[in-house]
């Protein structure tokens, strides 16, 4: 199984490189992060033994039990890519450096709330429903600069760039047009030059699309299954809309 992860991430590393040279971009440009939903601690520390040290988490109590586990290794950087529920803001601040799903006011206010108390702040993304499926959370397109504007009023708050997740089950070209809206939408928001906004982040694609995320201006690919191999939950598990909400 150590040998299958290897194996899986040249495999990933390989689809990475073409992908660059396809469109044209340095493969330096873009971070594999490995999505860890589900996936055993001995999976984890494979991926480290060949060399990854980037992270994401979709759910914050298996983050919460994964996080000391996994101290010793110190060079690992947490991110947390899932539906984040206000409730659980305490969870995750105290463990990840970068937060890809700030997708509504009120979990910006929360965060600022939370990061106020703790003296610290966070490098968050915009998640944006690029797709426009109700099976999925993030901003709409419409929404996302009045977002952006609103959230760029805390400060304890850096908005580093934007999130989505393309359109699932479908085509290269639908998931192609996902992308290349969420990448219009940055080039749309860095105009307008707020404060602690910077829009360098474009994190967008996953084990199924993440060779057409990365032609279309990808800096963050976030994958699990083809590394990690199949879970025991489906993805609609995950991303689901009728997950608890809390506002």
């Amino acid at each position: 199984m150590g040998n299958q992860v290897e194996e899986n991430l040249k495999i990933v590393k390989q689809q990475m490189e073409r992908a660059c040279q396809t469109s044209g971009r340095k493969i330096e440009d873009v971070k594999l992060l490995l999505a860890t939903k589900t996936v055993p601690i001995e999976k984890l520390q494979m991926a480290i033994q060949a060399g990854e040290t980037l992270f994401g988490e979709n759910k914050a109590q298996e983050l919460r039990d994964k996080f000391p586990l996994m101290q010793q290794y110190n060079q690992v950087e947490w991110h947390f890519i899932g539906h984040l529920q206000t409730n659980k803001v305490k969870d995750v601040v105290k463990y990840v450096t970068l937060i890809h799903s700030v997708d509504r006011l009120k979990l910006g206010q929360a965060l600022h709330h939370q990061l106020v108390k703790e003296n610290k702040t966070m490098d968050i993304l915009l998640q944006i429903n690029t797709s426009y499926e109700e099976s999925k959370f993030g901003a709409s397109p419409e929404t996302a600069l009045e977002l952006v504007e609103q959230l760029s009023q805390f400060e304890t708050l850096n908005v580093k760039g934007l999130m989505t997740i393309g359109k699932l089950n479908a085509t290269n070209d639908e998931t192609r047009h996902c992308f290349r809206l969420l990448k219009s939408i940055q080039t749309q928001i860095r105009e307008k030059k707020l404060p602690r906004v910077e829009m360098n982040i474009l994190s967008m694609g996953m084990s199924g699309d993440f060779k057409v995320a990365i032609e279309e201006g990808a800096t963050i690919i976030r994958v699990g299954t083809s590394v990690f191999g199949q879970r025991y939950l489906p993805d609609s598990y995950y991303w689901n809309e009728t997950a608890p909400q809390d506002d």
